[in-house]
């Protein structure tokens, strides 16, 4: 014998009414990230990561900065790292010197900064021609009036998860953050690391004129070096509060779910399903 516990009206209206969740439409996924973008970012990555430590390898050979066209031992300079060196002519106050790793971190350090170079022509080259860098890193003027930044600033310090709009598009901060990196920081960091080549100053004596020598453009090497670190950290910190998994899969697959639309009409309408069932529960 089958009997249906009785229901009132209102309920039986809702179930009568109620979509089942499998009709519905499932979460769908959008491009965030072009094939292009996802490449040069990782091919950066592991460049500057490669450029990081062989570049501190070889400031350990002299950990002592200058400004100006010369530096030595036997000059004051203007930052002293006070760390061991691996040459036993520099003196640290340490009783002991480091491996010698200068041969194999030149090297390296140079195959690297080619890699980033290329790496970094070819990104903008497709910027420029596929209207990436107007679409995605240009903000909108209400983007740099004081009161938006100083609340964008505010947001991110209190390490407050953005919005799902901030998933789709980047916020007038990090287009602005980004298009320094890019254009400003990248760029002399290339150009302070050329000019301590002695090549270069033979090809291009200019460029190192316009620095102010040799070990001037090593100190605005290390100082852009340190500034490029701070936002790597930055950035990797925020990619943590805003949704490791998510921004990670986004980078390395290039989807983003369409968050706010159809995922919770699925979970509501699971939730109206399993309700209505306990209702109409049948014995």
């Amino acid at each position: 014998m089958n009997a249906s516990l009785p229901m009132s009206e209102g309920v039986a209206g809702q179930a009568s009414s109620a979509k089942p969740a499998d009709s519905l439409p499932a979460a769908t996924s959008r491009t965030r990230h072009s094939a292009t973008v996802r490449v040069t970012h990782w091919l950066t990555t592991v460049a500057f990561l490669a450029l990081l430590l062989t570049g501190g390898e070889i400031v350990l050979s002299h950990p002592r900065f200058y400004w100006g066209e010369t530096g030595n031992v036997n000059m004051r300079p203007w930052l002293n790292l006070h760390l061991p060196s691996s040459r036993d002519t520099v003196p640290t106050g340490y009783g002991y010197v480091l491996p010698d790793q200068n041969g194999w971190s030149r090297y390296l350090h140079f195959e690297a900064a080619w890699l980033a170079v290329g790496t970094g022509f070819f990104y903008l080259l497709y910027g420029w021609f596929s209207g990436h860098f107007r679409r995605n890193l240009l903000p909108a003027p209400s983007d740099l009036s004081l009161k938006a930044l100083a609340a964008s600033i505010g947001k991110r310090l209190r390490f407050a998860k953005p919005g799902a709009d901030e998933a789709r598009s980047y916020n007038g901060l990090q287009r602005l953050t980004y298009l320094l990196v890019i254009f400003v920081l990248f760029p002399l960091m290339i150009w302070t690391g050329l000019a301590m080549s002695f090549g270069f100053d033979a090809a291009f004596p200019l460029g190192v004129q316009l620095l102010g020598g040799h070990q001037t453009a090593r100190s605005l090497h290390f100082l852009v070096t340190i500034l490029l670190v701070l936002f790597l950290v930055i950035h990797v910190v925020m990619i943590f509060v805003a949704g490791f998994r998510e921004r990670m899969r986004a980078m390395i697959t290039g989807r983003i779910d369409n968050v706010g639309t159809a995922a919770p009409a699925v979970r509501r309408a699971k939730l109206d399903s399993g309700a209505n069932t306990c209702g109409g529960l049948t014995l």
